[in-house]
């Protein structure tokens, strides 16, 4: 999928507003959201309910597309036509989206439901020319999980540092466990992530100060050769081809012993393995050093973005206004406790939404977790929302790259070089001028 920047925005749900008109509280209004998951698709079709209730001329109807899925079907959707009114997004996506002026100004949004109750640094990914394009919904950041017991069997103290982590991943790929997946999906983003976490940690990045791509310095040629090696001794097969899903699941089925994910585990064992999930816990992200302050890797402040196509922006606002109502908002939160946390400042100390079982028993997790969320940000947004972050994760470039390198044999530089070419020509393509 090449050139976001390259397609026109021409038509949308509803039919064509371009003229900046908020539109009617009637009709049809199109929601795109990407919460698969049982608990959380069933939140959101309950609220359509009730907010056609109150307003009886709407009609919301939520359509469910998989990340995967919705990163296709809005980048077609901008030449055919076939946008929603709201919808979900990531950070990354978003920028793309700010790029080709596909999305409406949500400050009204923001002002009514309180601009000081969200973080700035979250408000300010889908930031642009003093607007904001996004409402953030909930956080997460990436941790490290590991299985207690098998670590426990085997002697082995909780890894802090990247040597670490390749010993016990070694010792514990043992009886048909084994002891770290290493993903390179093409169709996925964990290649990437994976090697973002390694860079952060040598204190670099994967687009640089200068906004190029960053895969050629020591530190990124390192972690290349750190994930390959490990891919290589430790990963099962099949994982160069694995997806997030793919990943997960062996982690849920009690097929991995250490794991790299947001608190969405807490929930994807229990349902998966429930003899398995008291079990599981999480620490941050490893080190070069165990004397290295603790980074954040990545943090997804989730939002919601209205389209500035659509001609029921009015109906389109006032729902997405509703779903943070406090007692409604906390009912989404504990949807899925421990794997989405709340964007909503306050709503962390609120009596109502720590009163839950699975924050209490994770409680240790879920701090570092939230102890992480400050320190990180999207991928490719260290410096601030860039148009070069949605090209560095739905590309496929870097996964390519470590699928060159251990499917195909290509040298680690070489590969490393290829690939950092191809991103710098995708970022020119879309406009982009280096420092």
């Amino acid at each position: 999928m090449m050139g976001v920047a390259a397609l026109a925005l021409t038509a949308c749900s509803g039919g064509a507003d371009l003229k900046g008109s908020e539109g009617t509280m009637s009709g049809d209004v199109v929601f795109w959201s990407s919460f698969t998951q049982g608990p959380r698709a069933e939140y959101m079709e309950e609220m359509a309910k009730k907010f056609e209730k109150d307003h009886p001329g709407v009609n919301i109807k939520i359509e469910t597309f998989s990340w995967n899925e919705f990163n296709t079907k809005w980048t077609t959707g901008l030449s055919t036509g076939a946008v929603p009114d709201a919808s979900t997004a990531l950070p990354n996506q978003v920028v793309q989206m700010i790029n080709v002026d596909a999305l409406a100004p949500v400050d009204d949004v923001i002002d009514d439901i309180g601009r000081d109750r969200f973080y700035e640094s979250a408000l300010s990914e889908g930031a642009a020319g003093g607007k904001n394009y996004s409402v953030p919904i909930y956080t997460h950041a990436q941790v490290m999980w590991y299985r207690k017991d098998l670590l426990a069997q085997a002697g082995i103290e909780v890894p802090t540092t990247w040597d670490e982590l390749r010993s016990a991943a070694e010792k514990l790929s043992t009886d048909g466990v084994y002891g770290l997946s290493v993903p390179f999906g093409s169709n996925d983003v964990l290649a990437t992530r994976y090697l973002n976490f390694y860079m952060q940690s040598a204190g670099e990045n994967l687009i640089d100060d200068s906004g190029r791509a960053n895969l050629t310095s020591k530190a990124a040629i390192d972690g290349i050769s750190y994930w390959t090696d490990l891919y290589k001794d430790v990963s099962p097969k099949g994982s160069s081809n694995y997806n997030v899903l793919d990943q997960a699941t062996l982690f849920y089925q009690g097929k991995t012993a250490i794991d790299f994910n947001s608190g969405f585990h807490i929930s994807g064992v229990e349902g998966a393995s429930p003899d398995l999930v008291d079990d599981i816990a999480a620490a941050p992200l490893p080190r070069m050093h165990e004397s290295d302050p603790v980074y954040g890797g990545e943090t997804s402040n989730t939002p919601i973005v209205v389209w500035k196509a659509s001609s029921k922006r009015a109906a389109a606002k006032e729902f997405v206004k509703t779903l943070y109502n406090d007692d409604d908002y906390i009912r989404f939160l504990h949807s899925v406790p421990g794997g989405m946390l709340p964007a909503l400042k306050d709503i962390e100390s609120n009596e109502a939404y720590l009163d839950d079982e699975v924050l209490e028993e994770f409680s240790s997790s879920v701090d570092v977790i939230a102890d992480a969320v400050p320190l990180g940000s999207a991928m490719g947004m260290e410096n601030g929302p860039q148009v070069q972050a949605g090209l560095l994760t739905n590309q496929a470039v870097i996964e390519d790259m470590f699928q060159d390198i251990a499917l195909n044999g290509v040298p680690v530089k070489e590969a490393a070089q290829q690939a950092e070419d191809k991103l710098n020509r995708l970022f020119e393509t879309a406009g982009v001028t280096f420092e």
